[in-house]
């Protein structure tokens, strides 16, 4: 079947999609410039310390490991910070992109699992959202990630680079051993920054206490990291298989509202969870809830973690055991 590169596997999603290959037996090879991406959350796998623009390393690589198929995490995915830097968001998710399928289509590697996001709906006009809902991102990341699930068609016509795409919605928690997990720098994710209040640290910001939502606060979907990388592997084992695919939501069905998210780290850990009241962020919408019957019907996908605890549950086990992230 051949290695499977996964490009930007230093971090959050990637290092646990690693770990799930491993453990299935198969041949990894990680290429992350580790500018947001750890060291530490690599293990026992090779690791190529380079950025995916770099096409001499990345084809060196594909040969030097005999590598068959990619999966693509490398990307930057603040929504807040794409507002406020469009143009790195269209260099780092768009250009770098392109270097890293031109690679593949010159060493002949024709598989790809893309990692997109639920970004690339915007604000919803209805909930669930199936992957037909209408996509007008409100913001360049989630415009950045658009663009290249618009390009891989055009790939597969011209150069047979076969390609899912899979759409997280907010994805969370750590795997369950509890020795890798989530650690961006700066961390905007809600789940971690309220355990990081919960234990201590600054209090939690509430970014818009105003939104049309049941409480104010704005919904979000949470899928388990470790359903994330389960889902990847379906999707690579279809690809090989040769099955048609095209794009597949990842979410758990179901909505919590950030005071929600507040109460089910309080339960877990608790401890209370400060809270201070900010404006709403821009690029932010109300509600992002996914229907999932998609991945469940063409990839035979369930996620293992439905409930919110559970999920904050293995968040909390990285956070005690790593309270500096992988400097711990």
């Amino acid at each position: 079947m051949g290695a499977v590169l996964l490009a930007g596997g230093a971090g959050y999603i990637g290092s646990h999609a690693a770990r799930a290959l491993r453990a299935a037996g198969r041949d990894v090879v990680v290429l992350d410039s580790l500018e947001a991406g750890h060291r530490g959350a690599v293990r026992g796998v090779p690791l190529v310390v380079a950025d995916i623009a770099d096409k001499p390393v990345v084809r060196d690589t594909m040969r030097r490991y005999r590598v068959t198929s990619v999966m693509h995490f490398a990307a930057l995915l603040s929504a807040g910070e794409s507002v406020r830097s469009p143009a790195r968001y269209y260099a780092g998710n768009v250009a770098k992109t392109l270097a890293l399928l031109d690679a593949m289509v010159a060493e002949g590697v024709e598989r790809l699992v893309f990692s997109s996001t639920a970004a690339v709906y915007g604000e919803p006009r209805e909930t669930p959202i199936t992957e037909d809902h209408s996509t007008r991102p409100i913001n360049p990341y989630g415009e950045t990630k658009l663009a290249v699930e618009n390009l891989l068609p055009h790939y597969e016509r011209a150069y047979g680079l076969r390609a899912v795409r899979l759409r997280y919605f907010n994805a969370a928690g750590a795997d369950p051993d509890g020795d890798i997990g989530e650690d961006h720098r700066p961390e905007e994710h809600l789940i971690p920054c309220a355990l990081a209040a919960a234990g201590g640290g600054p209090p939690l910001t509430v970014f818009g206490d105003d939104y049309p939502t049941p409480d104010g606060t704005c919904l979000r979907d949470y899928v388990h990291v470790s359903d994330l990388a389960a889902a990847h592997m379906l999707a690579l084992a279809a690809l090989e298989s040769g099955a048609a695919l095209r794009v597949c939501n990842l979410g758990g069905g179901r909505g919590y509202s950030v005071r929600e998210v507040v109460a089910a780290v309080e339960r877990v850990t608790g401890a209370p969870v400060p809270c201070a009241a900010a404006a709403r962020r821009g690029g932010d919408p109300a509600v992002l809830l996914a229907s999932g019957a998609r991945a469940r019907a063409e990839l035979g996908w369930e996620p293992a973690y439905v409930e919110l605890d559970a999920i904050v549950e293995t968040a909390w086990r990285w956070h005690r055991s790593h309270p500096r992230g992988y400097e711990s």
